[in-house]
C-alpha cells in the first residue's frame, strides 16, 4: 500500500533516510552484481590527494562522473567505479616540511629518509574518512573498499613496468634542463605544473649598462625583471634583422645602444636624446663587453661576455637587448649552446642551491634567497655605476601550485622522457578522442601538444615511487628494474615495499667488473604516477591482463579544465608511447568553481560556504543539479552562490515534489471513494485520448529520446536545462490545467485516465532523472513502484530506482503536431501574461479579448483548437485568431541597437538611425526571414536592430507583444463588471489563503463570515454565488450570527477596501426560512461525508432531494433513490452508500421506506470500507433555496409543487435550468399551460 505524502518535505532529512536505505540493501554492490555479464563500460577516476578536504571543484567533477556512470549502468552496462588516491609528492611533503620546520635537504638528511617518509605515510589518508563521508553524502556511488592508492606496492610495481618499457624503447635519458623550480619545495616542476598558478605581481624592472670593450664610453642597455639572474650573466642577445641606434642621453651625456623601436623605454620625449648612428643588429654580433661582476671569469675562454643574435628578441618590451644567464632561462641556454659559450659537458654556472639561495660562488650575496637578493643587487649595481634606471613592472608570474611561492627558472639535472619526437602521434591520438566541449581539445589541448617538450619525470624528493635505475660509479653501466621479483633476484633481497627507505641501500653487482651499481636518488614526479593509473590500478601486466586489455582505452573520464596540462596530458603521453593509442574515448572537461565574487576559492579567506553546511541546509541533490546545470559543465567558470542552490529547491524540486504529492493524493482518493486501485501496466493500460494527456505523454517521450541522444554525446550542458524545463511543463502546464480532471470533476473514467497519464509521466521521468538527482528520485520511486502491476514469476529486483533501466522511447506516443500546437498555445498565454504584467493587470481580473496573429493558417488553427485553455489561463472572454495584422493596424518598427551599431557605424550612426526608423513593414518582415538588410550601404544583421510591433490605430485598447512569428493583441480595458469580477476573485484568493493558513482540509465543514467596506460589500453580494461555487463553502455577512467554533479571524485590504473575515467550523446549515414558508412536497437533506466531493462541475457537499413533485405525483421509489442521490452531486457511476444516522450504522437501501425519512438528513459515503465520520444534523427545512410554484392554465386544474433554486447548496441554477426543471417535473401541466396561451402570450 502506498504511503501518504506529507504536505512539506525536508530534503536533507529525507536524503539521510535514503542513504540508510541504500546501506541496508547494499545498493551499490547489489547493482554491480545485477549488471555482471553485461557489456563493460570502463571509467577512470583521477586520483585526488587526501591531504585536504574536497571542495566544490571536486564535487562538480565527482557529480559529472557519477551522473555519467549511473546513466551507463541504467543503460545496460556493467560499470566498475573505483576510488583512487594520490599519496605521493609535493602536497604530502610540503605539509610535513611545514609541520616539522624542514627548510632543505640537509634537514631531511639529519632526520633520515625512513623517519621522514614515516611522517609522510601518517598523513596520506588524513582526510580520507571525510572524503568518503562527503562523497557518499553527495550520492556518488564509487567503491572505496576496493580502491587504489599510489603507495600500494602493487601500484608502484606497475609504474616501474611503465618506466622500464619506456627505457627499453630508448625514450628515457638524463640531462640538464632549465625548468620551473619551486625553491620552497626544493624541486623542479614540469611545464604543465608551472602553468597552473599564475598571479599578477609587482617585480623589479631594471635597465643595466654593459660598456663595450672596443669603446667603454658606449654601453649596451639590457632590461630584466629578474635582477637576481644578473650575477650569472654570460652574454647579451640582439635581433640581427632589426634596427638599433647609438643614442646620446642629453641629460647625462651617456651613450647607449638600444633597439630603435624601444627608444620610448628610456626616454619620454625626443628632446631628451640625440641619435648618433643607426644599424642592423647583425653589426653588433661578436662584440665583447665588460661583465657586471667578476664571477665565472673562466668561461671567457668559451667566448662568454659577448653579443649574440637570435630572432626570439622582440620589440614588444625592454630595450631589444636581452641579458643571457644560460642556466636560468630556456632560450638563454639554447642560444649559449649554439654559440659554444656553454657545453653539455661543462660544469654548469648555477650559483643557486636547492632552496633558492646564492652559493659561495656569488660571494657578495651568499646565503640570500634570490628574491630577497634583488634589492641588494640593484644597490650594488647603482654603486658600481651600471644601473641606468630601476623601476617596477606589474605582470603575470608563475607560482608554485603547492607552496604559493614564486617559481624561478633554474637548470637542474633530471631524467627525461622523450616527448618532442612523438608530437605527431600525440596529435593523431588526440584526434581519435571525443571531448565535451570540443574546443578545449581542438584549441587549448592541441596547441599544448604541438609545443610539447621532453618531460622531466624525476624529482629530488623522498616520498614517491623511486626511479628504478641502478648505475655504476662512472655512469657507464645502467640497469633498469621493472618488477619486485626482478629487484629481489638482482639484489638478493626480499623487498615487499618499494619506497626509498627500503631500497636505497640495495646494490646490484656489476656485470662489467665495475663493482656494484647503486640506485639514483630521484623519485618519480607524482604526475607520472597518475598518468600511469590505467595500468597501475589493475596491477598490469602482472595481474588482470585480459580485463585491462578488454577495457582499455577507458570509455569515459572527466576532470577540470586545469587538467588539460596535467592528468589529461600525462595519460595521453604515456598511452601513446606505450601502446600507440589514446587512453580514453570520451572526456568531459568542467570549468572552475570560483567564489561568489569571482576570485579563487580560498580557505584562508573563507570566501565560500562550507560544503557540509550547504548539503545539510539544502540537500545533496540541490547541490548536484546546481553544479551540473551551470556554465561549468561547458568548461566555463562558475561563481558559486548559495542562493543558486536555494533556487533549485524552490524552482525545481518543490514544484516536482508537489506534482508527485498531488498525484499520490488523487490515487488514494480514487481508491478511497471509488474503490479503483491504480495498477499500472504500460502494455495493457489504455492510452488516453484527452488532448492534454496526449501532449504530456508525447512531450515526455520526446524528452526521453532527446536525453538519450545527448547523453550518448556526453552533452550534460544540453540535457540538464531540458530536465529542469520538464518540471515547469509538468507542474505549471499539465497539472495546473488538469487539476479538476485529476480530482475527478470530469467523472471516474476521465479521472482514472488523467491519473494513469500523470503516473506514467512521473514514473518515466523519475527513472530518467535518477542519475542526476539520485535521492529525490529514490524517495518518489519507493511510493510509485507500489502502483506498478507485478508480473507473476518476474524475479527482477526493483527495490531501488537505480536498479531499473532507463525506459525505452515509446515512439507511438510521440506526436510532434500536438507538441507544436501546445507550444503555440503556451506562447500565446505567456505573451498575454507579459502584457498583463506590463499593464499591472492581475489574471484575476477578466479582459474582453485576445487576438492571436500568425501568418501560417496551420498555426492559427492550432491556437484556435486550444481556445478553452487560453481563455481560462488568461481569464479572457473571447479569442480571435487571424493572419491579417493590418486589419488591427499593427506593423513592424525597427530601432537601432545603440551599443552595437554605435561601435560599427561611428560617425554615420545618426544618419543610419534615422533611416532605420523609416523602414517599412514589408522590408522588416523580409529582414526577419533572411536576417539581414541594407541601409545606406551598410549591411545590418539581427543584433544590430531591435524589432517591435506597434499599433497605428489611434486610441486603440490593444496592447501588443510578440515572440517569433506569433503576435498577440490584448484588450486591456476591462469594463466595470470585469473589474468587479476581479475583485470577487481577490476575495476568493484571500479566503483560500486564510483556509491554508488555518490548515483546513477541503472536506472540513466551515462557514466564512465577512464584513467589508461599502463598495466591496456590494461586489461580494453581487458575486456571492460565484464565490461560494468556487470555495465550495458557505459565505455569510456578519449580520448573520456565526455558529460553531471560530477557527481564524483576519483583517485585510483589497485595493482601497477593507475586509474582515472569520472562518467558523459549522454543522450543516439550511437555507434561511422566509416568512415561515415550508415546501409543498416532502423532502430529505443529503450530506457528503468522508472526503467524498461533488463532481461533474458541481461543488456543494449538501443537497436536497424531493420525494415527490408536483404534489402527489412522481413519487420517488427505493430503486430510483440512489440514482437521484448520485445525480444531485454529479456522482453517476460511482459506488456510494447512504445512511440514515450520523453514526453511519443504518444503511438506506432500495427496500427502505424512503418516505419515512422526510424532513431528515441522510449521509452519503464512499463504499471502500474506510472509516469516516459524519456531522450530526437536526434541521427540518431544506438545505437548498426553493420556491413553491403553482402552474395555472385555462380550463385545467392548477398544479402545485416545488422548484429548487440551487442543488447542491451553492450551485445556483441558471434560468434555462429552472425552465428545464419545470418542464421535467410539470411537463404535462406545463404543456397544457403553454397550449392555453395565444401566440402573443407565448
Amino acid at each position: 500500500m502506498t504511503q501518504p505524502v506529507p504536505e512539506s518535505i525536508n530534503f536533507p532529512a529525507e536524503e539521510e533516510k535514503i542513504l540508510q536505505f541504500w546501506k541496508d540493501i547494499d545498493a551499490f554492490q547489489t547493482a554491480l552484481k545485477q549488471s555482471k555479464g553485461r557489456p563493460r563500460y570502463s571509467f577512470y577516476d583521477g586520483p585526488p590527494f587526501a591531504t585536504g578536504l574536497p571542495h566544490y571543484g571536486h564535487i562538480l567533477a565527482g557529480t559529472i562522473k557519477d551522473t555519467v556512470t549511473r546513466w551507463a549502468h541504467q543503460s545496460g552496462f556493467h560499470v566498475e567505479r573505483r576510488f583512487g588516491w594520490d599519496c605521493h609528492g609535493l602536497p604530502v611533503e610540503y605539509e610535513i616540511d611545514k609541520s616539522l620546520g624542514i627548510k632543505g635537504p640537509e634537514d631531511v638528511a639529519k632526520m633520515g629518509i625512513r623517519a621522514y617518509n614515516a611522517e609522510c605515510r601518517k598523513i596520506v589518508s588524513r582526510y580520507s574518512t571525510e572524503w568518503e563521508e562527503i562523497v557518499s553524502r553527495l550520492g556518488r556511488w564509487i567503491d572505496f573498499k576496493n580502491d587504489y592508492k599510489t603507495i600500494y606496492p602493487w601500484f608502484m610495481e606497475s609504474i616501474w613496468w611503465v618506466f622500464k618499457e619506456l627505457y627499453n624503447n630508448g625514450l628515457v635519458y638524463q640531462g640538464y634542463k632549465v625548468m620551473p623550480y619551486s625553491t620552497a619545495c626544493n624541486t623542479p616542476l614540469s611545464n604543465f605544473e608551472s602553468g597552473q598558478n599564475y598571479k599578477d605581481v609587482t617585480d623589479p624592472a631594471v635597465y643595466v649598462s654593459f660598456p663595450l670593450d672596443e669603446d667603454p664610453n658606449v654601453s649596451m642597455v639590457a632590461w630584466t625583471t629578474t635582477p637576481w639572474t644578473l650575477p650569472s650573466n654570460l652574454a647579451l642577445c640582439v635581433n640581427a634583422d632589426m634596427d638599433y641606434v647609438k643614442i646620446k642621453d642629453l641629460n647625462t651625456s651617456n651613450v647607449y645602444i638600444i633597439l630603435e623601436a624601444r627608444i620610448e623605454a628610456l626616454f619620454k620625449s625626443p628632446d631628451e636624446y640625440k641619435v648618433l648612428d643607426k644599424f642592423k643588429g647583425k653589426t653588433l654580433e661578436g662584440k665583447t663587453y665588460k661583465p657586471l661582476f667578476d664571477y665565472f671569469q673562466d668561461v671567457i675562454k668559451n667566448g662568454a661576455f659577448k653579443i649574440l643574435t637570435d630572432n626570439y628578441v622582440s620589440a614588444e618590451s625592454g630595450t631589444g637587448v636581452v641579458h643571457q644567464a644560460p642556466y636560468f632561462g630556456e632560450d638563454d641556454q639554447r642560444i649559449s649552446l649554439k654559440y659554444g659559450i656553454i657545453t653539455k659537458e661543462m660544469k654548469i654556472v648555477c650559483p643557486v642551491d636547492a632552496s633558492g639561495k646564492f652559493t659561495e660562488e656569488v660571494h657578495h650575496f651568499k646565503g640570500l634567497h634570490v628574491k630577497e637578493a634583488d634589492k641588494h643587487i640593484i644597490k650594488h649595481l647603482k654603486q658600481a655605476g651600471r644601473m641606468v634606471y630601476a623601476g617596477t613592472v606589474n605582470h603575470s608570474y608563475p607560482f608554485c601550485w603547492r607552496s604559493e611561492t614564486p617559481l624561478i627558472y633554474r637548470a637542474v639535472p633530471s631524467w627525461f622522457v622523450r616527448v618532442e619526437q612523438a608530437v605527431d602521434n600525440l596529435l593523431a591520438n588526440n584526434e581519435k578522442t571525443y571531448w565535451v566541449p570540443d574546443f578545449i581539445k581542438e584549441k587549448r589541448f592541441a596547441n599544448w601538444l604541438k609545443n610539447a617538450r621532453d618531460w622531466a619525470i624525476s624529482r629530488n624528493r623522498y616520498w614517491g615511487t623511486p626511479i628504478p635505475l641502478w648505475i655504476s660509479d662512472d655512469g657507464e653501466e645502467i640497469v633498469c628494474v621493472g618488477s619486485i621479483e626482478e629487484l629481489n633476484k638482482l639484489t638478493g633481497a626480499n623487498v615487499t615495499d618499494l619506497h626509498r627507505e627500503n631500497i636505497d641501500d640495495l646494490t646490484i653487482p656489476s656485470k662489467l667488473g665495475k663493482g656494484v651499481l647503486r640506485r639514483v636518488s630521484e623519485v618519480f614526479d607524482c604526475w607520472f604516477e597518475s598518468g600511469s593509473m590505467p595500468y597501475a590500478q589493475a596491477h598490469f601486466p602482472f595481474e588482470h591482463k585480459k580485463e585491462f586489455e578488454d577495457s582499455f582505452p577507458a570509455d569515459f573520464i572527466a576532470e577540470g579544465i586545469d587538467q588539460t596540462r596535467g592528468w589529461f596530458y600525462t595519460l595521453l603521453v604515456l598511452s601513446t608511447l606505450l601502446f600507440g593509442k589514446p587512453p580514453f574515448k570520451n572526456l568531459i572537461v568542467n570549468g572552475l568553481v570560483l567564489a561568489k565574487d569571482g576570485t579563487k576559492m580560498s580557505k584562508s579567506k573563507k570566501n565560500y560556504p562550507d560544503v557540509k553546511e550547504i548539503v545539510n541546509q539544502f540537500g545533496a541533490d540541490a547541490v548536484r543539479l546546481y553544479l551540473i546545470n551551470s556554465p561549468a559543465v561547458r568548461a566555463d567558470s562558475l561563481r558559486f552562490k548559495e542562493e543558486g542552490v536555494r533556487d533549485i529547491l524552490k524552482d525545481v524540486f518543490l514544484p516536482w515534489y508537489n506534482a508527485y504529492r498531488f498525484l499520490m493524493q488523487n490515487v488514494e482518493k480514487l481508491e478511497r471513494e471509488e474503490g479503483i486501485k491504480i495498477c499500472y501496466n504500460e502494455k495493457t493500460t489504455i492510452i488516453s485520448s484527452n488532448y492534454m494527456d496526449r501532449w504530456i505523454l508525447s512531450f515526455t517521450q520526446s524528452l526521453v529520446k532527446y536525453v538519450k541522444e545527448e547523453m550518448a554525446a556526453y552533452r550534460l550542458y544540453t540535457v540538464t536545462p531540458r530536465l529542469v524545463k520538464f518540471v515547469d511543463q509538468l507542474t505549471n502546464w499539465y497539472v495546473r490545467m488538469n487539476r479538476k480532471r485529476l480530482k475527478g470533476d470530469g467523472g471516474v473514467e476521465d479521472c482514472q485516465m488523467a491519473i494513469e497519464t500523470l503516473y506514467s509521466v512521473v514514473m518515466t521521468m523519475t527513472k530518467v532523472m535518477a542519475p542526476f538527482i539520485p535521492f529525490l528520485t529514490e524517495h518518489m520511486y519507493q511510493n510509485l513502484r507500489l502502483l506498478q502491476d507485478t508480473v507473476e514469476g518476474d524475479k527482477t529486483d526493483t527495490r531501488s530506482v537505480h536498479f531499473t533501466m532507463i525506459p525505452p522511447v515509446r515512439e507511438n506516443l510521440i506526436d510532434k503536431k500536438i507538441e507544436e500546437a501546445v507550444s503555440r498555445m503556451q506562447t500565446v498565454i505567456e505573451l498575454g501574461r507579459v502584457v498583463r504584467d506590463r499593464k499591472t493587470l492581475p489574471t484575476k481580473y477578466p479582459l474582453k479579448e485576445i487576438v492571436a496573429i500568425h501568418q501560417d493558417t496551420a498555426a492559427t488553427d492550432d491556437i484556435k483548437s486550444l481556445e478553452k485553455y487560453i481563455l481560462e489561463e488568461l481569464n479572457v472572454r473571447t479569442l480571435t485568431v487571424t493572419t491579417d495584422k493590418e486589419k488591427y493596424g499593427v506593423r513592424l518598427r525597427a530601432e537601432p541597437d545603440h551599443k552595437t551599431l554605435g561601435l560599427k557605424l561611428k560617425g554615420e550612426f545618426k544618419k543610419v538611425t534615422d533611416e532605420i526608423r523609416k523602414l517599412a513593414d514589408k522590408l522588416l518582415v523580409n529582414f526577419k526571414k533572411i536576417g539581414e538588410i541594407e541601409v545606406l550601404g551598410h549591411k545590418l544583421v539581427h543584433e544590430d536592430l531591435r524589432l517591435m510591433y506597434v499599433s497605428d490605430s489611434e486610441g486603440s485598447n490593444y496592447e501588443t507583444h510578440s515572440e517569433g512569428e506569433i503576435l498577440i493583441l490584448l484588450d486591456v480595458t476591462p469594463d466595470q463588471s470585469m473589474i468587479d469580477e476581479g475583485v470577487a476573485r481577490e476575495v476568493i484568493n484571500r479566503i483560500q489563503k486564510l483556509r491554508k493558513k488555518a490548515k483546513l482540509q477541503p472536506s472540513d465543514e466551515i462557514t466564512v463570515f465577512y464584513k467589508a467596506s461599502e463598495n466591496l460589500d456590494n461586489v461580494i453580494k453581487n458575486y456571492t454565488d460565484f464565490i461560494c461555487n468556487t470555495i465550495k463553502q458557505q459565505l455569510q455577512p456578519y449580520t448573520t450570527t456565526p455558529s460553531g467554533n471560530i477557527i481564524i479571524t483576519e483583517s485585510m485590504k483589497i485595493k482601497d477596501n477593507t475586509l474582515e473575515m472569520t472562518i467558523n467550523q459549522t454543522s450543516l446549515l439550511p437555507a434561511p426560512v422566509v416568512n415561515n414558508v415550508k415546501p409543498l412536497v416532502p423532502f430529505i437533506n443529503l450530506s457528503l461525508c468522508g472526503n467524498l466531493m461533488s463532481q461533474e462541475g458541481f461543488h456543494g457537499n449538501q443537497g436536497t432531494l424531493l420525494l415527490e413533485n408536483p404534489v402527489g405525483e412522481n413519487k420517488l421509489s427505493g430503486t430510483q433513490f440512489l440514482e437521484q442521490v448520485q445525480s444531485v452531486f454529479g456522482l453517476r457511476g460511482r459506488n456510494i452508500q447512504v445512511h440514515s444516522d450520523s453514526g453511519l450504522k443504518r444503511e438506506v437501501t432500495e427496500k427502505s421506506d424512503i418516505k419515512s425519512f422526510s424532513s431528515k438528513t441522510l449521509y452519503v459515503t464512499p463504499t471502500n470500507g474506510i472509516k469516516v465520520t459524519a456531522p450530526s444534523s437536526t434541521f427540518t427545512s431544506p438545505v437548498c433555496h426553493f420556491a413553491n410554484v403553482e402552474v395555472l392554465s385555462k380550463g385545467v386544474k392548477s398544479t402545485k409543487g416545488v422548484l429548487l433554486l440551487e442543488n447542491p447548496r451553492g450551485d445556483v441554477f441558471s434560468f434555462s435550468h429552472l425552465l428545464k426543471q419545470v418542464s421535467d417535473d410539470f411537463i404535462e401541466h406545463f404543456d397544457l399551460f403553454l397550449a392555453s396561451l395565444n401566440p402573443k402570450e407565448q
